[in-house]
């Protein structure tokens, strides 16, 4: 069975009744092999969602002419797809500035091989992660900003993205506000990590704002991007319990962990496309 292509199709439409029927109905006339299966009907935005891993094993007519059928579908059901290859890793843009600890982290589950992405640049407005990407044999792009210079190296970051066929812009600790214009371009396809549990301690210090305010637990949120600054659809979170005895830098250095593990993890969803766009949330399946 080693001839088998793998396909992971994930859906989206107004939810009324038999939806899932008739597009499980669209797979089953055209002998897909459905492996795995989930989904969620909102009763608030009264949206149905789902995730659907198939094979081909059974597959009556080419790939392409399958997607020609969900094509049709999709205009009777107001629905949106993506399918694609599982076996097709998406290319990936990551943005770091001096901190490198969510850097390290995304690079060794992508050399590990538990990261189903292909990193194919990093980007930087500074110099200090050149050495660590190129010992990883990354490209890296030295893009330094200035409040002049601003539209021009966002230009050019889009260049990057399309120049490597990169769907994802990571922003592993990128100290840098995006332009609402860029924000617009990119949505739903940059994932930012804010070293804070969202919505709580927005902005710069968000550590210096939690000791301030004696929190018990400390946390790191991966978001996608917009705009509204750290306000974008919430993808994952990690937190750990602390105390009064904790200083600011111990939070910090905890907190290093917490961000590393958090935007790995929301990297992952994305590229195995679990996460569905809800408003201003997110549903992961």
């Amino acid at each position: 069975m080693s001839n088998i292509n793998h396909y992971i199709l994930t859906w989206q439409c107004p939810d009324t009744c038999g939806v899932l029927a008739k597009v499980s109905q669209c797979l089953f006339e055209h002998g897909a092999f459905i492996t795995e299966t989930s989904q969620y009907s909102d009763p608030y935005s009264e949206q149905f969602f789902s995730r659907i891993a198939f094979d081909d094993r059974n597959l009556t007519v080419p790939i392409d002419d399958f997607k020609q059928a969900l094509t049709v579908l999709a205009q009777q059901l107001d629905m949106q797809y993506q399918l694609r290859d599982k076996s097709h890793l998406p290319n990936i843009v990551i943005a770091v500035s001096k901190d490198d600890h969510c850097l390290v982290s995304l690079l060794t589950k992508w050399k590990a091989g538990v990261l189903p992405v292909n990193i194919a640049a990093i980007m930087s407005n500074h110099r200090y992660c050149e050495k660590l990407a190129n010992w990883h044999e990354v490209p890296f792009y030295y893009l330094p900003i200035t409040p002049e210079t601003r539209a021009k190296q966002e230009a050019s970051i889009l260049k990057l993205m399309d120049d490597t066929g990169s769907e994802l812009l990571v922003l592993a600790r990128y100290m840098q506000i995006l332009s609402d214009d860029l924000c617009g371009k990119i949505k739903g396809h940059a994932i930012n990590i804010h070293h804070s549990f969202l919505p709580s301690f927005k902005g710069a210090k968000p550590y210096h704002q939690a000791h301030a305010r004696g929190v018990k637990i400390i946390g790191a949120t991966a978001h996608y991007v917009t705009p509204d600054l750290d306000e974008g659809p919430i993808i994952a979170q990690e937190v750990k319990p602390i105390n009064h005895t904790f200083t600011i830098e111990q939070m910090v250095h905890l907190g290093h962990d917490l961000e590393a593990t958090a935007l790995s993890h929301a990297v992952k969803l994305h590229a195995e496309q679990r996460i569905c766009l809800n408003g201003d949330k997110t549903v992961i399946l």
